[in-house]
């Protein structure tokens, strides 16, 4: 008998530091991230849970500079995935004015 692994939701935050905050263009560069993995991911702000893969949710967000974002990832690559995200956050999403 195989026992299936362990599913472990991964945990993580992020600040928002572009000075417009989550507007389309930075939140194009996060949905592109989060696509290259298979881990399901979720971000949490104020009451609002959405998917990491979705732009009209991220953009639902309407998320300042400074806001504290949560991410939930569950999946194989959750952790990496999780570090790609804060990665692309403290770049600023890529994104220079």
């Amino acid at each position: 008998m195989k026992c299936k692994p362990k599913t472990v939701m991964t945990k993580a935050t992020f600040v928002v530091l572009n000075d417009k905050g989550l507007h389309t263009r930075p939140s194009t560069e996060l949905v592109k991230c989060a696509a290259g993995f298979n881990a399901q991911i979720h971000l949490l702000y104020r009451n609002y849970v959405v998917n990491a893969k979705s732009l009209l949710g991220i953009l639902m967000l309407a998320a300042e500079k400074g806001a504290r974002i949560g991410i939930e990832a569950v999946g194989d690559d959750a952790e990496e995935a999780i570090q790609a995200l804060q990665k692309l956050a403290q770049r600023k999403f890529n994104i220079n004015y």
